[in-house]
Formats: structure tokens, sequence, C-alpha cells
């Protein structure tokens, strides 16, 4: 059965319908999912005629409920009904309140199971009083991280949306730990990565100068990768942001850990603006293209797809990965922690159909 993946529209007067109409363009997605846009169709019509001819006769499949889904076609759920004017570059209540519409809607089909996961166009930060990660953090419960990727390029956020002016307050060693954890733990499931490495950079100008630019790496920082790796946690540093990304350092981990948005984003960004926004930690399955809302370009038929076809992949590659891990650690044998003689950690796993032990070695 193909997976059915939720695409909320996001902001009516942005680039939203018109990445998702880009990204679908391509048959072959069909082969391997059934997709089904939150929004509505008087809207998408308008967004349409902005478009080149080719998307002018776009059969949709108009349904009421996203287990109606049609195979090869364009599914689409009418999330509100009002009137609502597009008005492309601006902001307004109007678009706001239907975004926010779509998200919610989507949002239920997810929890009843109705969909495998969701891809967010972007919306106004206002019509959520914040940004997605922290309303799916509220709707689904737990502890989200915020992660953007590309390739084998992964940063993840210690804090997300906050004032530059809150960021010191809000680094702290407890804080650090729990997003390397979620970190490491995404990284397994989500990624297939069995010891990933991550790299944690510093908060303060050159790590901090020994104490004479900060002391966060040393008080702060510092000690919560020594927990990790007491955890078995592979983190390193603090390193100092600066040269980081720049130097090529980044390609010899499996992610980063950022302290801050920009810290973590700006370079991000500057090496790929077609990268995915992924919601690491919660039970659900959440990606998003790695830009907003593109006013500026609105209605133009100038905004990339590349970003959100990306994201709808990665939806998809993660459902696969997380089947598969939780396939594989679903029954997993007793074994016992020895080490060799080099010292090195050594699992003994239980035969039960000799009881003998069966001795697999991990450096």
């Amino acid at each position: 059965m193909k997976p059915i993946i939720a695409i909320t529209a996001g902001d009516t007067n942005g680039v939203g319908y018109e990445v998702i109409l880009k990204a679908l363009l391509e048959a072959h997605i069909f082969e391997i999912m059934r997709p089904v846009i939150y929004g509505n169709a008087a809207v998408a019509k308008i967004h349409i005629q902005t478009l080149s001819e080719e998307y002018r006769n776009i059969n949709w499949n108009m349904i009421d409920s996203a287990d109606q889904a049609k195979d090869g076609r364009l599914n689409l759920i009418t999330c509100y009904t009002d009137n609502v004017p597009v008005q492309f570059g601006t902001p307004s209540a109007d678009a706001n309140k239907a975004a926010r519409a779509s998200l919610e809607r989507a949002c239920q089909d997810l929890k009843a199971g109705k969909v495998q996961a969701l891809v967010t166009a972007p919306l106004n930060k206002e019509a959520l009083n914040g940004g997605h990660t922290e309303y799916l953090e509220q709707q689904f419960g737990g502890q989200s991280l915020m992660m953007l990727c590309s390739g084998n390029l992964r940063v993840a956020l210690v804090c997300n949306h906050v004032s530059i002016a809150d960021i010191p307050g809000q680094i702290t060693e407890e804080r650090i730990l729990a997003k390397l954890t979620l970190l490491n733990n995404s990284l397994k499931r989500d990624f297939g990565l069995e010891k990933p490495r991550i790299a944690v950079l510093a908060l303060n100008p050159h790590a901090g100068d020994a104490g004479l630019l900060g002391k966060e790496e040393q008080e702060i920082i510092a000690p919560a990768i020594q927990k990790a790796n007491g955890q078995g946690i592979w983190a390193f540093g603090p390193y100092p942001a600066d040269g980081f990304f720049g130097s090529g350092h980044f390609s010899r981990f499996d992610a980063v850990l950022a302290m801050y948005h920009d810290q973590g984003l700006i370079p991000f960004k500057t090496l790929d603006m077609s990268g995915v926004n992924y919601t690491a930690g919660l039970n659900i399955v959440r990606t998003s293209p790695d830009h907003g809302t593109g006013y500026d370009i609105a209605g133009k038929n100038m905004a990339d797809e590349h970003s959100m076809r990306n994201a709808i992949f990665m939806a998809l590659d993660i459902i696969k990965a997380r089947a598969a891990y939780d396939e594989n650690t679903a029954n997993p044998l007793p074994f016992i922690e020895r080490e060799d003689k080099e010292g090195r950690p050594r699992r003994e796993f239980i035969d039960f159909k000799t009881t003998r032990y069966n001795d697999s070695t991990r450096d």
C-alpha cells in the first residue's frame, strides 16, 4: 500500500501552492505515494493561473477524508470555505487563518492514522504564534528537535526560534544533553546510522578562549558532552563555530548540534538552499522546505521547488527507515557487555538454541 502524505498549503499569499504543484509535477512521485493537499481549490486555481500552461488543466480529486485518496491523482481536502482573498506577497489575517486551518486538519488526520507523514509548506509565524516545530510539539507531546538536512549534512539546534537576548539563559547542561539524546536517537532510527558521530558547537567566539570570552563552554557545554559520552553517545566538541563549516570540518561528522538558530542555519543555507527542515524526536514524521513564505517572489512563477520535493522524498525515506529500525529492534537478543583484550566493547549475544554465547565485537 502506498503511503498517504499530507501536504499543507501554507500561506495563501506566499509560494506554498507554487512549490507544491511544481514538486508534484514529476509523474513518478505518484508511483510511490498518494499526496493529499490540505487547502482550498479556489485559492489553488488563482495560484495556478500564475504558472506555465502545463499546470492549467490539473484534474483535482476532491475528497472529504484522506482515506479516500486515489492513486495517480492530485487529491485535495477543502479546509476552509470562507472567501480568502489572495494578495501575493502581503501578510494578512485571512492568510494566517487559512494556513492554520489547513495545518489543524492535517494534524487531525495524522493523529487518526489516515496519513503516514506530514509535509508543510511555509506559513507566517503569526498564524501559529510561533513556528511549526513548537506547534507540533504541543499537538503531539514530547520534546522535539529542529534539524536541517541535506545529503550527509545535518544541523540540529539547541534553541529554535528564540531571541538572541534570551539564548544564554536557555543554554543549560540539561537542555544540551536532552537535545543530544534526541539527535542521537533520530540519527539511528530515522537515518539508519548505527553509531552516529555528533559535533557540538561552542556558544562563544573561539569556544570561549579558556574562559576569557565566556565560561559556558567550560561550565555547561563540555560537561553535557561528557555526560552524553557516558550514555554511549559519540558527541565531540565544543568546536568554535566560526571556522567549523568553512574548513569542511563538518564533513567528518554525521550531524552538528548548534547552540542557536543563526549559528547553525546561516552556514547550512549558505551551503545548500534546497535542504529540508525535519522535526525529529516526535512520534510522527514531519518535514518542510527550508525556506520561508517567499513573499518577494510570490505569484511570479520564480519559486524553486527542489526543497519541497526533497522534503517529500525525505518523509518517505524516514517512514521506511523507522519501519526497518522498529522491526530490527523489536525482539533484541539478550547480551552481556564485556571488553576484549584491547579494551574495546564486546557484546556476547545469548543463543538459546545452543545455550552458548555468540561473540559480536563492535568498534
